[in-house]
This record gives structure tokens, C-alpha cells and sequence, in this order.
């Protein structure tokens, strides 16, 4: 088991060491209740274009090429995401090179500039990003399905935002009026994870993670809202088609017990080559080349989310059999065969996923800071251990019968209503 320990600065950001015997590299990874469904509305997309600009520079490495440059000599990995939920930016490196690592995430994170000339270059590149996800059907189809499961809510919007704002609304003012109300270290958390004998003393920490400015407390998020039944469907002329189905499992997202047995559902459902989705929507009726099932749990709501990538004209009969085999578990519940075979299954993709810091630190910054639990990456593994056949069946027979939907393809709304 992992040695954790906690300590907060004078800022208000907790520091969380997660010590792993035998790691030969350490992640360190900051992050803020910041993501897109922090953001009002003429905000959509500036978590994540805030999340490009810090790479440009700080005080200390006053260049994107100083930054660059420092993470190589480091022999270290730079990274970041945002999320719905979150914005994390991250450093994997050897051991020996924990406090050079600490010391420019730090810097460019917590002190950036946020120059104007690099605002108005990053928004080109950000819109080609936009445009490259538009020219991908599946990562359309992805944020097509989080539309029509949550409509106007920011859980529905894009985490890129759009053109519109990236062209014309976001000013660095805008943007550093954002990061001052949702960067709040007493809302965020930093994490080390890994081979932690290269981390210098606590009052060498302190002076770099005392860089993040002191602010209040943000305002808390906006609740989501209950699922209702809705189709939208991007037409293309194509042989190909995207297919997505999203349900609200009836779960507490904060108990640890009932988020693994949905994951355990999500799993035997289609989570692996051995799951009923795979094996009869692929296998057996070969309706689709990829068909999958996945569970996501944002800080107040669960996701369960169907997907299928398939020829056009396969795509109604995928979309039936996929609702029939959600409702055939619904009425008969699973076999304790499958749920054994998918609690193994799901617990060793986790323990595999945890050979990495970096994996390891992205599921802590969830567990504390989106769901305020105790940052410990194994205590997920040990939960989907601990779940019994009963609790996997009540999942089951609590998945809703309202759902939405998705679909990019040569295909009209009318005909999916109708399906």
C-alpha cells in the first residue's frame, strides 16, 4: 500500500504525496475545480483555451521555448487536460529531478503571463483544433450525445468551446477575470505520486507552490439536470455512421461502492471482447466494427454511455439490439458468471492502468477534488474487489428507460424517433 500524506500551504492548496516503493519516476500534477462546466456561457471553451496559454511562459521561464527547453533538460513529460470537472496540468520525471520539475510547473502555472501577442496566435491554433474534432465523426458524435443529455447546462456544451468565442469574445482581461474566480488553491490540490526520495524539504515546497495566489473560495457549480429523452443527429454523406446512447444511472456518484459496481456494469455490458454488446452486436450479427460501453461519473451525476462505429445501413438494427440488451440486464440481471469475469476484468485494467504515475495522480485530483474523498488511486481498485453480485444486479435493474441520443451519418432524426 502506497504512504500518503497531506500537508496545505499558507495559500490554501493541499499538497498530497503518494509514495510507491519501487517507482523509478514521480508525477506531479496541479489542478483546479475549473473545467468547462465551471464557465458561463459567453466562457465556453476559455478553461480549456486558459489551459493552452500558461504553456506560453511564466516569470522564471519566460518563454514557451524556456519551458520546452527546461522540461528536456528535466528529462521530463509536460501535460495537461481539462475536463468538464477539471483543469490539471502535469510533470513526470526521474526521481533525482522532483524540485527542478516542481520548480517550472510551478512557475509558468501559478505565474503566468498571459501575453497578448500569444493570446491572439494560441486562438488560431485552438480553432484548428476545433476543426480537426469536426472532422472527426466520433469525437462529434461525443459531444453531439453530451448535448442531447444535458441541453443548455455546460455539461452539454464543449469542452473547446466554439469559433465565435475564440475569434471574437475571450479578451486577457475576460481570461484573467476567470482564472482569478475559479483558480482558487483552497479549491484545487497539488499531487506527487511516485519515487518521492528526490522532493526537497517542506519549506522548499513552500516557496514553490506558495507561487499560486491566494482567492476565495469559486462559486459552487451549476447542478445538472435530469435526462430526458432527446435525439439530434448531425447529417453526413457518408457509409459510415457514429452511433451514442447515454443513460443516468439511478447511483450515489459519492459512494465509492456504488460507483464500481456501475463500473463492473458498464463492463460486462461492454467494457471487454468478453461483454454482451461485443459479443453479440460485433460477433454474432457483425453489426458493428467497434461497439463499447463505459461509465463516467462527473462531481453530481453518473454517465452510462453506448457506442458503436458501423456501416450505415446496419445502424437502426445495432440501435435496437443495443437498447434490448440494456433492457434484458434491466429485467433478468446479469449471470454471476459475467459479473465475476467483469469485476476481475475491470479491477486488473485498473491495476495495469496504475503502473503509471501520471494515472495514478489524474484519479486522485478526481477523488479529492471533484468528489472531496480521501486521495488514495488503490482504494478504487479495492472497492471494485469488494463488490458482490447483488450490487452489480440492482445496477442493472436501475438504469432508466429514458436515454439520449446521438448520431453522426447519412441519417435524419425522424428515422432514429422511429426505431
Amino acid at each position: 500500500m502506497p504512504e500518503i500524506t497531506t500537508n496545505i500551504f499558507a495559500n490554501g492548496l493541499p499538497l498530497h504525496r503518494i509514495e510507491l516503493p519501487g517507482a523509478q519516476s514521480l508525477t506531479l500534477l496541479v489542478a483546479f475545480d475549473a473545467g468547462a462546466r465551471s464557465e458561463r456561457l459567453e466562457e465556453n471553451g476559455m478553461a480549456h483555451f486558459l489551459e493552452h496559454l500558461v504553456f506560453k511562459g511564466g516569470e522564471k521561464y519566460r518563454t514557451y521555448r524556456d519551458v520546452n527547453t527546461a522540461a528536456e533538460r528535466a528529462g521530463a513529460v509536460l501535460n495537461a487536460y481539462t475536463s468538464h470537472d477539471l483543469v490539471a496540468f502535469h510533470i513526470t520525471a526521474r526521481a533525482n529531478q522532483a524540485m527542478p520539475a516542481a520548480d517550472l510547473l510551478t512557475d509558468f502555472v501559478a505565474r503566468p503571463r498571459l501575453d497578448a501577442e500569444d493570446l491572439d496566435r494560441e486562438r488560431g491554433v485552438v480553432v484548428q483544433e476545433i476543426a480537426r474534432y469536426n472532422d472527426q465523426p466520433d469525437a462529434l458524435a461525443e459531444e453531439l450525445v453530451d448535448q442531447a443529455a444535458f441541453g443548455d447546462h455546460p455539461l452539454g456544451r464543449s469542452v473547446l468551446g466554439t469559433v465565435e468565442h475564440l475569434s471574437e469574445t475571450f479578451t486577457r482581461d475576460g481570461i484573467v477575470a476567470f482564472r482569478e474566480r475559479r483558480w482558487s488553491p483552497a479549491a484545487g490540490a497539488a499531487f506527487m505520486v511516485g519515487n518521492l526520495s528526490g522532493v526537497g524539504s517542506d519549506e522548499e515546497l513552500a516557496e514553490l507552490f506558495e507561487r499560486f495566489p491566494t482567492h476565495p473560495l469559486p462559486e459552487p457549480y451549476e447542478p445538472a439536470p435530469a435526462l430526458s429523452r432527446t435525439v439530434l443527429v448531425t447529417e453526413r454523406d457518408s457509409n459510415q455512421s457514429h452511433l451514442r446512447i447515454s443513460y443516468q444511472p439511478a447511483i450515489d456518484v459519492r459512494d465509492p461502492a456504488q460507483r464500481a459496481a456501475l463500473t463492473i456494469y458498464s463492463t460486462l455490458l461492454g467494457g471487454s471482447m468478453g461483454s454482451r454488446l461485443f459479443d453479440e452486436i460485433r460477433e454474432q450479427r457483425g453489426l458493428a466494427y467497434s461497439v463499447h460501453a463505459a461509465a463516467h461519473t462527473y462531481a453530481d451525476v453518473p454517465v452510462l454511455q453506448l457506442s458503436a462505429g458501423l456501416a450505415s445501413d446496419k445502424l437502426i438494427e445495432a440501435y435496437q439490439r443495443m437498447r434490448e440488451i440494456v433492457e434484458e440486464l434491466r429485467q433478468n440481471g446479469p449471470t454471476p458468471e459475467e459479473v465475476e469475469r467483469a469485476r476481475a476484468f475491470a479491477a486488473g485494467a485498473r491495476a495495469i492502468a496504475f503502473e503509471s504515475t501520471g494515472a495514478m495522480a489524474g484519479t486522485a485530483a478526481t477523488q479529492a477534488i471533484v468528489l472531496h474523498e480521501t486521495p488514495d488511486p488503490l482504494a478504487v481498485i479495492a472497492a471494485l474487489d469488494a463488490v458482490g453480485y447483488n450490487e452489480v444486479a440492482e445496477v442493472a435493474r436501475t438504469i432508466s428507460d429514458q436515454y439520449a441520443v446521438a448520431c453522426v451519418g447519412p441519417h435524419t432524426q425522424g428515422e432514429i424517433d422511429a426505431a
